[in-house]
This record gives structure tokens, C-alpha cells and sequence, in this order.
């Protein structure tokens, strides 16, 4: 991630240590009730003066990892760092962690306001660089901590606006029809209109083949009988029989030939 943006990997500046994993939030949670320290002002320092450039870390043998502390903890760049340090931690976090962190924060102002800075820049060009290179690294890291965080919010507030939509919202004004293609209510109510027209078409021609059957019903079963005798006997010729099959099969709900029709069929 850290190649991504444009710097070393975080482990070639820091100890995985200086940031909480969530194992850790229960751990805060109590030594915040009675620890009023700035938060990570021995911690992050102790990190960070492990991590100085060697120059910084070997210029005296008598030069104690407190005085190293020191100089980080009193160097411009130092409340930035801390600042970004507590930003990476609040990503992702529960409420109740969230919450502590927000008063960390606000002690971090205070500690910003009432601290008097012992160094400036230029007095130590490396540790500059060191101090503005860990704090870009930083600001990095929780953009890259928090972008997954945000698709995932955006993602699951718009699945929830769709689901509340189908669930409890009024009809929409528009619809999807099968293509694809957006259809208004107008299209709608027209679609209806023929579909009812189209059902009340086929119920009118289903009572009027059941009147036709109640009415000449038992006729249409007795000329069906007689013309099944006259196929046994066999006295038509079989040309005029099957005539006569092709027609019944077409109109046995009405068989009363017209008179053009009854000069088609062959003698």
C-alpha cells in the first residue's frame, strides 16, 4: 500500500506496534479512564526516535534514547505527526473507541496551544525530513485505511434507500418495461386499457360459444351420430366423406353449410 503511494514501506519507518489492532480498543478504553497524557506522547516518540536516521541516533555515545525523545516530541512537525497518527487510528473503529479518540483530539489541541516548542525548522535538516516524510506516510496510509470504508458506507446506504423504496415507498411514476426502456404512467394506463379490452374480447366469446352450445347442442350430437352411421354403411364415396370430415372438423360448433359450399362438395 505504501509503494502505491509514492513512499518506502511503512515497515522501513515504523513498528507495526504504533498502531492499535482491534485486540487493543478494550486496553484503551481502560487506561483512558486515568491516563491523562497526550495521547502517544511517550509511545509514538519512543517508535519514532528508534526509527531517527543514524546520524541522529549515533552522534553522541552518551546521547540517551530520552534526549532523542525529546527532540522529536519538541520538533514543529510533532503535533501534525500526532494528529495523523490518531486520524489512522479512529478509521474503522467502534463508537465507544471513536469517541475516546475525539477526546484525545481535543487534548492534542490543548496540548498544541499550551506546548512551547524548544526546536524550529533548520536547526536539524534531517530530522526535518525524517519528521515530514513520517507524517506524509501517515496521511497516505489513512486515506488507503478509509477508502474501502467509504465505498462500503456508500454501497450499503444505497442498497438500504432501495430496499426501503420496494418495501414501504409509493409506486414509482416510472417503470422499467422488459427491454429496458422507461415507460410512463400514461404507457401504463394504456397497456391496462388493452389488456382489459383483450379479457373482456374472450369472455364475450366464450358466452356466446356456450349459448351456441346449449342451444343447438343436442342437434349438433345428433347429426354427429348420423353421420357416423353413414360412415359405416359406406354409401358416400370416400372423396365425399372425407370432404365431409374436413368440414365437420372446422365447423361441428356451427355445421350448417352455405349454399356455395354445398356445390363444392364433389357427387
Amino acid at each position: 500500500m505504501d509503494r502505491m503511494c509514492g513512499f518506502r514501506s511503512t515497515d522501513d519507518y515504523s513498528d507495526k506496534a504504533t498502531l492499535m489492532i482491534p485486540s487493543d480498543y478494550q486496553s484503551l478504553i481502560c487506561s483512558s479512564t486515568g491516563d491523562n497524557r497526550v495521547f502517544g506522547s511517550d509511545e509514538l516518540a519512543t517508535a519514532l526516535s528508534s526509527e531517527a536516521p543514524p546520524r541522529i541516533r549515533k552522534a553522541d555515545d552518551n546521547f540517551s534514547l530520552s534526549v532523542i525523545k525529546s527532540k522529536i516530541a519538541c520538533h514543529p512537525l510533532y503535533p501534525r505527526l500526532l494528529q495523523t497518527y490518531i486520524d489512522c487510528q479512529k478509521v474503522g473503529a467502534p463508537m465507544e473507541i471513536a469517541s475516546i479518540l475525539e477526546e484525545i483530539q481535543q487534548e492534542n489541541h490543548v496540548y498544541k496551544r499550551d506546548v512551547t516548542l524548544l526546536s524550529c525548522f533548520g536547526d536539524d535538516p534531517e530530522l526535518d525530513e525524517f519528521m515530514e516524510t513520517y507524517c506524509d506516510i501517515l496521511v497516505k496510509y489513512k486515506t488507503d485505511l478509509a477508502r474501502p470504508f467509504d465505498e462500503a458506507t456508500t454501497f450499503i446506504n444505497k442498497i438500504e434507500m432501495q430496499l426501503q423504496n420496494l418495501c414501504t415507498g409509493p409506486v414509482s411514476a416510472t417503470a422499467l418495461s422488459d427491454d429496458g426502456a422507461v415507460s410512463s404512467d400514461e404507457e401504463l394506463r394504456e397497456d391496462d386499457d388493452v389488456a382489459a379490452q383483450d379479457s373482456q374480447q374472450r369472455s364475450n366469446d366464450r358466452d356466446l360459444k356456450d349459448q351456441l352450445l346449449r342451444k343447438f347442442g343436442s342437434h349438433i350430437s345428433s347429426l354427429k351420430l348420423e353421420f357416423s352411421k353413414k360412415k359405416k354403411k359406406g354409401k358416400l364415396p370416400r372423396e365425399a366423406r372425407q370432404a365431409l370430415l374436413d368440414w365437420w372438423n372446422v365447423h361441428y360448433k356451427w355445421p350448417y353449410p352455405t349454399v356455395s359450399s354445398v356445390f363444392l362438395i364433389p357427387p
